[in-house]
């Protein structure tokens, strides 16, 4: 397996980039905060990404970056910040959020941040980048600081600069695809009855680190949901349910390399599989299969969308299926754009997508198929391959 990073220099590319964007939008400066939650707003400029705190990148149109780190994670700050050029300040206002105060020599205010940028540089439109989890503390000092400016969510022009992949970034989601892959292939055969959730989920935590994983997926860990119940949670925290023989297991697992994600889900049944599962087990593959063959540059979205959700009720399943199937994937597992029906959005060369078969409800539990793909010149090519090899041979289609 290759362990590939980000060049230095596409840090630089990528500010430049959004510079441009910023030109276009007519936006002075772009304020971008980064959490535990959602770390890619500030490593994708920089490759920093906090530990037990929150951070924080100040673009001005022109001049010096300055990125942002509280005060415990200051020295991680200085050895992986790859952005040339650029200066690291430490902020009490992202650092624990108990507030616990550090006796920290040069840490600064926000405010006197600002109020630096605004003596070297005109600012009338200010672009915020995370704005669902943007600080009140932060933005509250923005608006103070510059009264009369305009402040806009700056997060779609952002996503747009990012849906679009890299070589090195392609090369970087290789890598999270082929380690997920293997992930599964050694960890689901070993799964047993009597397991608990939380057993399981550990043996898919320590084959994802042993195979280089930084972490599992951004932003969740592995979910093991078994049974009726437990299955029907979309997203949900393993518990210490013991996995029992013919009921349905939705397992969802991802891996966290360089700061990219890949994702795959899957379900299980151990022992005799009931013919209701195996049905609508069949059916959700098929229906990913049917709709990521339509996934080719130029093709709008709705053409994916719409073939999925026709499949699903062309067997009877469609009441079943809460929500459309296409995404995108990236330093989040799942990034902005939005493909819908009613947006129409053009499918592109070098997108990374997931398509999620999600089938909900049914008497006997909830699961999902997700695999991840990317869209080459002729077509989407399935990058994880555990689900195209395991599902037929398990439940028997």
């Amino acid at each position: 397996m290759k362990f590939p990073v980000i060049p230095k220099e596409e840090y630089a590319a990528r500010v430049a980039k959004l510079r441009a964007k910023m030109a276009e939008k007519g936006v002075d400066l772009v304020v971008g905060f980064s959490n535990l939650l959602d770390p890619s707003a500030v490593r994708y400029l920089c490759d920093f990404s906090a530990v037990n705190e929150s951070a924080a990148i100040v673009v001005p149109a022109e001049g010096k970056v300055t990125v942002c780190s509280g005060q415990a994670s200051m020295d991680f700050a200085e050895v992986t910040n790859r952005l040339e050029g650029s200066e690291l300040k430490a902020f009490p206002e992202i650092g624990e959020v108990s507030g616990f105060e550090y006796n920290f020599e040069g840490q600064m205010d926000f405010k006197d941040l600002f109020l630096s940028v605004k003596a070297a540089h005109a600012v009338r439109k200010i672009g915020i980048l995370g704005q669902l989890i943007f600080p009140a503390v932060i933005y509250n000092k923005l608006r103070e600081v510059f009264p009369q400016a305009e402040i806009v969510n700056f997060d779609f022009e952002f996503y747009e600069i990012r849906e679009i992949k890299s070589p090195a970034e392609i090369e970087c989601l290789k890598t999270c695809w082929e380690m997920v892959s293997a992930v599964f292939a050694e960890v689901v055969p070993a799964i047993r009855e009597g397991m608990t959730e939380r057993e399981i989920q550990a043996m898919f935590e320590a084959s994802m680190l042993r195979a280089g994983a930084e972490s599992y997926v951004q932003a969740f860990a592995p979910m093991v949901a078994s049974g009726p119940k437990n299955s029907f949670i979309s997203m949900c925290r393993s518990s210490l349910r013991k996995v029992e023989r013919s009921e349905i297991m939705s397992l969802a697992a991802g891996v966290c390399y360089e700061g990219y994600n890949g994702i795959i889900c899957s379900p299980l049944v151990l022992g005799e599989i009931p013919a209701k599962i195996r049905d609508a087990v069949k059916c959700a593959y098929d229906a990913l299969n049917h709709a990521s063959a339509l996934l080719k540059p130029g093709v709008p979205c709705d053409v994916v969308l719409n073939a999925y959700s026709d499949y699903l009720t062309k067997y009877g399943y469609i009441e079943y299926c809460p929500y459309g199937s296409l995404h995108s994937t990236g330093m989040l597992e799942c990034e902005a754009p939005a493909f819908s029906v009613s947006n129409r959005r053009e499918i592109r060369e070098n997108m990374a997508l997931c398509i999620d078969a999600y089938f909900k409800g049914m008497e006997w539990g909830s699961f999902r198929i997700e695999d991840c793909y990317l869209v080459g010149k002729e077509g989407a090519r399935r990058m994880t391959t555990y689900n195209d090899g395991a599902l037929p041979r398990i439940f028997r289609f």
